[in-house]
């Protein structure tokens, strides 16, 4: 039977901001992309019990998720996909992580393609749950190339490296996690979330990845999880199989 999961962690202040924007005009959030919806819920993955999910469907993830030993790095490659945008507000995000799959920690890195006011906006993050998400200010455009890989000592020390090989910028970030659980590796296309839930995924046509590897492995070696989007009956995203055990793709299928 197949696990239907949700991010529902959202703090009061998170929920405030994002109350205040819902009552915004449009045009202001497409000129402060600070103050942009998503990423404020995290990214992390929880099921209806708290455990990880074991097979293929998810209300917020597409992409693959390993798990069953310590994971000290997880590494891909993808191009910024584009968004075709309506009127509607809609979100998507692309990166690579340690933890989130039924964890109560995440490590996260990646890129966002969201719709506002009829206009797309690009940009990058990364995220060390319980903190907040922070966005990096390197631009971003459709078309980039990014390689990224989040990575670990072991002992609470974390680096996590974002790459715009097109653009030619590197972000590196150094963290410390002491109680990180380090239980799952993911390479993942997610429609974010807020207080209230699940938001619109945007319409991102397909997300190709490569070089996805786990602990220097092709994830593939791990056995991984592949995760295809649903809501209800409605499927949102679907996943490819893995070729040569570490490239797929994500492709958009509803809103």
């Amino acid at each position: 039977m197949s696990a239907t999961v949700r991010i529902t962690a959202v703090s009061a202040v998170a929920a405030a901001v994002l109350s205040a924007l819902a009552t915004a005009p449009s045009a202001a959030a497409a000129t402060h992309p600070a103050l942009r919806l998503t990423p404020m819920g995290s990214h992390r993955l929880v099921g209806p019990d708290g455990s990880r999910i074991s097979h293929s469907t998810s209300s917020n993830w597409a992409g693959y998720a390993a798990t069953g030993t310590q994971f000290t790095s997880v590494s891909a490659s993808w191009t910024q996909p584009s968004v075709t945008c309506t009127s509607a507000t809609s979100y998507s995000s692309f990166w690579i992580g340690l933890d989130g799959d039924g964890s109560n920690s995440v490590e996260q890195t990646g890129t966002e393609a969201d719709c506002s006011g009829g206009h797309a906006q690009y940009y990058s993050w990364y995220e060390m749950y319980p903190a907040y998400p922070v966005n990096y200010s390197n631009s971003v455009s459709p078309g980039d190339h990014f390689t990224s890989t989040v990575s670990t000592n072991g002992s609470g020390s974390f680096t996590l490296t974002l790459t715009n090989t097109t653009k030619g910028w590197t972000k590196t970030t150094k963290k410390t996690l002491r109680n990180a659980s380090l239980a799952s590796a993911e390479i993942i296309a997610e429609a974010p979330s807020s207080s209230s839930g699940v938001l619109p995924l945007a319409h991102f046509s397909t997300a190709s990845f490569t070089s996805a590897s786990a602990n220097g492995q092709p994830i593939g070696n791990y056995g991984p999880d592949k995760i295809n989007m649903a809501s209800g009956s409605t499927t949102k995203a679907t996943t490819s199989a893995l070729s040569g055990g570490s490239s797929f793709s994500v492709t958009w299928i509803h809103s």
